[in-house]
């Protein structure tokens, strides 16, 4: 026989393209429409429906960037439609939908006049079911939203349209049409047919017979519709593909867990209040499926959406609660939001799980066993514990797929964290969240799959994402038809947890995978809108002091625990850890608004934590300052209150060379050009720099990365380094924390002033800064070439810290070349370290150089970016910093350090006490009080969570300044767990605590008050 393949596919990809499309839906009928357009913010359906609808037409604009346009459809469904066999009536409405997929444009959610919630309609979901008979009338209202596509086309490139106020008011969309039109159930189906055979034929091997199998039989397909009654002759086509679709798969063949699902981002180019009309879309059109399919399951992650739904559309959430009770509707992931894992810090890591599980138990009376997280940019080696102290069991990610350099080698494995828990994982092979189940991705997800030989199941995500959507009905076709399909993986409508009870059973003995999961790819996140993180960062440290103080103040004048507001702050907080939010991804509306919240919480939090002060301290003359933090500084003990310290005496001496400032313990020499010569630890006498590699050191680097401007830091912008070198000016100034050394620059369009002085104790260096930037691609870093030989660096993270090597031997190490750390890095050799803290800063370098002959090891970390894709003005304005330098430091001191700068003394005027005595005090600096709260569940219950800190086995003595009856350990959820460790001693009424902890181990103590 002839070989005419190519002539044949060409036939079917045109027939599919242009003939078939257009016979689904027949006899359209155009609908009567009506318009009335919001003129600010989204309003009620009540409150739309009550408006003057004027007349409209298709063929019209409508819609200015992020505006709500209301549309009243009315019609009646023709009295020829009636028998059987005539097809299905539904109503086509597109808004102007330009095909580049959902949750990037335009949407809609349709009610009827009553205010019910039908469905959502957007690009590839277009219809609405018309359940009247024929010759009834209908009538809908369509709330449309004109959301811009502001990544139209994945250029990049600058666009005002983030911004209400740069937006403009022109038109977006032209209304294409509203039309009653019968289904043709027959050619519909034939489609699907079609789509799952064309997909699956070109994944097949050229030589494999299969593949012409299905060549042939959609070729005689092809050639039994006649294009003039598509209608008539659909059912001989899908004769002619009967055969080949009911070959069953063979035995071997990859099993495929489907797993409906919407992955909506909390934020990211739309702001929060249109992520709030995403979830409802999203939802409503699962349920309109839940109807049409009963095995078609959806899962769906983010309390926080659920809570949103729950306030702003009952109705709807009722409907979803029933799903769910049903086990059809699954709530995944027990988190607030789907949250970055790098940068919030270990309690709100922890809160994030606590919110999130107990929203999914009161709410639902389910309690979610799977972190589901697959779009966050990398994974903390402290989630593992953190998650399995929440009471799951299970881990699901994708994101990392998008590595740049190298190929994590499993799919399926045992995730350990830095205390050696660990947790069961999976990576879909088919690297997407977002799948259609076509052809091509259940072939990827087969072929990627990395376990084969020691089992042989993946699950798959499938659903319009991102901006929500959801599973299609499409693809509900696409699932029955790969059920068993030889040469396709077998397909099969699951949950999370079905998937993972059926994988950890058929895999044995996972491979293990220890330490964090970096993302080779998203490395900019850790300094984008350094505003966001500065807001995050500072409302983590003042919730803990609001929690702190109103405990102490519960417990000795009985004051009232702000439970209410302390709740409404963490939701707050924890939204904002979304993973588009904190890691500055997002455009401007959602930055400006996260600031504006940061703003509010912070006022909040600020008032709650005087009242607490005032009530511990009483009304007076005196002035006294709080210690919220967990070590002991000027004298005040951690935790506790004590009089105000008096400013350290250190000596400043100026030279033709620059300044040297000293203290007992510490020589800084600064030269002319502001940057620091010498940091001599005086007990020791070693310095902390080499000649001719001085410190301080600001850094100008070219920041324009391949793709995805916010997100991404490229290797390459180490090659266009300028260095700030000479000063403005440089002089002493005398403030009320005492003596500084002031220090301008200026360069482009920006400028820096820093102060320097040193800490209280005048064992480390404090540095301001103040920058007020104005440039635009650009990365502004701070550098410290640090005579130290170190092999790796210590980065602090939730609950402990991770070693990274200071080399690039692999490929790993090297592509390892910016990197999250929280409060402090430390750098050492056997006898000598050094600490460099900071209080906002999350993005670093580290890495080994030559100084001649010398080795040395620089620490920078990354201040600020100018990214121009999403918000064309991110970054711009004035921040501030605080950083310090610890010479001659170990561990211990760097953690010191990185609570001091975070949490320094609290001056309260005022008062007529200067002391008071902790709440918990703990005998040994490595085991760190993180948390000190009341009971979530109101019974007044104190709740400690506490950590080891410095990596190695620990002995503690808790003591607390209250009455109880029992202590226990709790889970995060503050739920006893069984009797035993770590508790060693004694736990009888009033008795101090004895616990031993592993290194890093997490323990939670709820002591029970009468």
């Amino acid at each position: 026989m002839h070989d005419n393949r190519e002539l044949v596919e060409a036939r079917i990809n045109r027939f599919l393209r242009e003939r078939l499309p257009g016979s689904l839906w027949r006899d359209r009928r155009p609908a009567e429409l009506a318009v009335w357009e919001a003129p600010g913010e989204p309003v009620p359906f009540a409150q739309a429906i009550s408006q003057d609808f004027l007349p409209f037409a298709a063929g019209q604009a409508w819609g200015a960037p992020w505006g709500t346009t209301w549309f009243r459809i009315s019609g009646t469904v023709p009295l020829e439609w009636r028998g059987p066999g005539a097809g299905r009536p539904e109503l086509l409405i597109d808004l102007g939908f330009s095909g580049n997929g959902p949750g990037f444009e335009a949407e809609a959610l349709v009610y009827t006049p009553s205010g019910e919630i039908v469905k959502a309609v957007e690009p590839r979901n277009l219809y609405v079911p018309l359940r009247q008979l024929p010759g009834e009338p209908f009538e809908f209202y369509v709330e449309a939203a004109s959301n811009p596509n502001i990544i139209s086309g994945f250029t990049y490139a600058p666009t005002p349209l983030g911004d209400p106020a740069t937006a403009g008011g022109n038109p977006l969309y032209v209304f294409r049409g509203a039309d009653a039109a019968l289904l043709d159930v027959e050619a519909w189906n034939l489609a699907q047919d079609f789509w799952t055979l064309n997909g699956l034929m070109h994944e097949l091997p050229m030589d494999l017979p299969r593949r012409y199998d299905i060549l042939r039989a959609m070729e005689r397909a092809v050639t039994a519709v006649d294009p003039s009654d598509v209608s008539g002759t659909a059912t001989a086509a899908r004769a002619e593909l009967a055969q080949v679709l009911s070959t069953p798969a063979n035995a071997s063949a990859h099993r495929i867990h489907a797993v409906g699902h919407a992955h909506i981002d909390s934020a990211w180019l739309w702001p929060v209040r249109e992520t709030v009309r995403k979830v409802a879309r999203t939802f409503a059109n699962v349920l309109d499926l839940m109807e049409q399919d009963p095995e078609f399951v959806f899962t769906a992650s983010s309390a926080q959406q659920y809570a949103w739904l729950k306030q702003y559309y009952p109705d709807l959430f009722s409907r979803v609660a029933e799903k769910v009770a049903e086990g059809r509707f699954v709530p995944v992931g027990g988190m607030w939001v789907e949250a970055d894992t790098n940068m919030p810090g270990g309690e709100a890591l922890a809160r994030q799980f606590l919110a999130g599980k107990r929203f999914f138990l009161e709410n639902f009376g389910v309690e979610s066993e799977v972190v589901w997280l697959p779009d966050s940019f990398g994974y903390s080696a402290a989630l593992p514990q953190i998650a399995k102290a929440a009471g799951c069991r299970w881990f699901l990610t994708q994101k990392i797929s998008w590595n740049e350099t190298n190929v994590v080698p499993h799919s399926t494995f045992r995730w350990e964290g830095i205390d050696g828990s660990t947790l069961f994982t999976h990576f879909p092979p088919v690297d997407t969240y977002n799948s259609e189940l076509s052809g091509r991705e259940l072939a990827r997800a087969q072929r990627q799959y990395k376990e084969k030989g020691f089992a042989n199941t993946s699950l798959v995500p499938f659903g319009w994402g991102d901006g929500g959507g959801g599973p299609t009905r499409e693809m509900l076709a696409a699932a029955r038809r790969t059920a068993s399909l030889e040469g396709s993986p077998t397909v099969k409508l699951s949950s999370p947890v079905h998937f993972f009870a059926v994988a950890q059973a058929e895999l044995a003995e996972p491979a293990v995978w220890s330490g964090e999961l970096y993302l080779e790819f998203h490395r900019g996140t850790y300094t984008s809108q350094a505003n966001t993180k500065k807001g995050n960062r500072r409302s983590e440290h003042l919730l803990r002091e609001a929690e702190l103080w109103a405990t102490a103040a519960f417990l000795a004048t009985g004051a009232d625990y702000p439970y209410d507001a302390l709740e409404e702050a963490w939701q707050t907080v924890l939204l904002q850890q979304f993973h588009d939010i904190l890691p500055g991804s997002s455009i401007a509306w959602v930055h400006q608004e996260a600031e504006r919240n940061y703003a509010l919480v912070s006022a909040g939090l600020e008032a709650l934590i005087e009242g607490s002060a005032r009530a511990l301290l009483g009304d007076g003359d005196s002035a006294a300052v709080l210690n919220a933090g967990p070590f002991s500084q000027a004298r005040v003990p951690a935790g506790g209150a004590g009089p105000v310290p008096e400013p350290a005496p250190w000596t400043w001496q100026r030279s033709a060379e620059g300044w040297t400032i000293g203290s007992d313990r510490l020589r800084l020499v600064v030269d002319r050009e502001g940057l620091f010569r010498s940091l001599t630890d005086l007990p020791g006498g070693r310095d902390a720099f080499l000649p001719g590699r001085p410190g301080n050191l600001f850094q100008l680097f070219r920041d324009t990365p391949n793709q995805w401007d916010a997100w991404d830091l490229d290797a390459h912008y180490k090659y266009s380094t300028t260095d700030l070198m000479q000063p403005d000016a440089m002089e002493i100034e005398e403030g009320s924390g005492g003596r500084t050394l002031r220090i301008t620059r200026s360069f482009g369009n920006s400028a820096v002033i820093q102060r320097i002085s040193l800490s209280p104790e005048g064992t480390a260096v404090d540095l301001e800064v103040e920058v007020d930037w104005h440039e635009q691609q650009k990365l502004l870093k701070l550098a410290f070439p640090l005579d130290v030989h170190a092999a790796q660096a210590a980065s602090e993270i939730q609950f402990g810290h991770v070693y990274r090597p200071t080399h690039a031997n692999t490929s790993w190490d090297a592509a390892r070349f910016e990197t999250v750390a929280h409060r402090w890095i430390h750098v050492g050799e056997p006898g000598y370290g050094v600490a460099v803290a900071n209080d906002s800063t999350y993005g670093h370098d580290t890495f080994r150089d030559l100084v001649g002959s010398k080795s040395c090891t620089t620490v920078r970390l990354s201040l600020l970016r100018a990214p121009l894709f999403p918000d064309p003005s991110a970054d711009q304005g004035r921040h501030s910093f605080r950083f310090s330098l610890r010479p001659a430091a170990s561990i211990a001191d760097a953690l010191a350090e990185g609570y001091r700068l975070n949490l320094p003394l609290r001056r309260i005027r005022g008062v007529s006490r200067t002391r008071t005595d902790p709440v918990v005090a703990v005998d040994n600096p490595a085991v760190v009080v993180e948390a000190v709260k009341l009971a979530e569940d109101r019974s007044g219950d104190v709740i400690v969570r506490l950590y080891e800190a410095h990596g190695g086995r620990a002995g503690a003595v808790v003591r607390v300044g209250f009455a109880y009856d029992t202590v226990a350990a709790a889970d995060l959820l503050e739920r006893p767990l069984a009797p035993g460790s770590p508790l060693t001693g004694r736990t009888g009424a009033g008795e101090p605590v004895t616990l031993m902890l592993r290194p890093f181990e997490i323990v939670t103590l709820r002591f029970r008050r009468g």
